[in-house]
């Protein structure tokens, strides 16, 4: 199966199901898949709501081919570009899926990509083709970029009442621009929201001991504005109204 980054969450979501899929007939068998499917990422919500699904659902393969479906019929993206204001300078961290797209949509919204971790230049060289004013902010800037933003945006793959797993460079934007004044909004797409008995395994795999060198931080909620998902944007203490993956203490070690 294809490496983070090399595809995007839909076609790993879909990958995963066939993988997942020629396992159904073998409860103790999908169990295992499952385990080290999310041992190779652990910090993506949408592969432990994918697990989860088929693990608790009455038919593992039907539960695998509508997660897949839901995860590529996500509308968070034209969600979040109908939202955003023209002239808006918005930050971003690295190369978000789901936030890139709607940002690509937005000819009239400026952006700056901060590149914590080095994935951010296919989406500065993407918004530049497409003519959108852009600027690639080094990681040692996304203080001063946060402060001087309009709107900071952060794409999380995982959600829950505990926090957000985001993208190393996130908490620092969202610290900054929630001092300074700016909104930081958190762009959460299908698969993402999490109860907190699944989420809290995520979070204590995908964040070391020594978290300066993880590619994921733990954001918390409270320096967060608003968050988008495919029905627009709500209020974060609604979000949790989002969760519909199920509970898989088969999953939770």
């Amino acid at each position: 199966m294809a490496r983070a980054g090399d595809v995007g969450t839909a076609s790993l979501v879909r990958e995963a199901a066939v993988a997942l899929g020629a396992t159904a007939h073998d409860p103790m068998e999908l169990v295992m898949a499952c385990r080290q499917l999310i041992d190779r990422r652990p910090s993506s919500g949408p592969l432990v709501w994918l697990s989860a699904r088929m693990i608790t659902g009455s038919g593992a393969g039907a539960e695998a081919w509508d997660a897949a479906e839901a995860i590529e019929r996500d509308t968070t993206a034209r969600e979040l570009a109908h939202v955003l204001d023209a002239g808006t300078t918005v930050l971003i961290i690295g190369s978000p899926e789901i936030a890139g797209d709607a940002l690509l949509a937005r000819r009239d919204v400026d952006v700056l990509v901060a590149d914590t971790i080095g994935e951010g230049y296919g989406l500065v060289h993407q918004l530049e083709i497409n003519d959108h004013a852009v600027a690639d902010v080094p990681a040692g800037g996304v203080g001063s970029a946060a402060a001087g933003a309009d709107l900071v945006l952060l794409e999380t793959d995982a959600l829950s009442d505990g926090g957000a797993l985001c993208r190393t460079g996130s908490l620092a934007a969202a610290a900054v621009a929630h001092h300074a004044g700016v909104p930081v909004w958190l762009v959460a797409g299908v698969g993402r929201c999490l109860p907190r008995r699944m989420w809290e395994p995520m979070a204590d795999r995908s964040i070391s001991d020594q978290p300066w060198d993880d590619e994921v931080e733990l954001v918390p909620l409270e320096l967060v504005a608003k968050v988008i998902g495919p029905s627009g944007p709500q209020p974060v203490a609604e979000a949790r109204l989002r969760v519909d993956c199920p509970i898989a203490p088969e999953l939770v070690r």
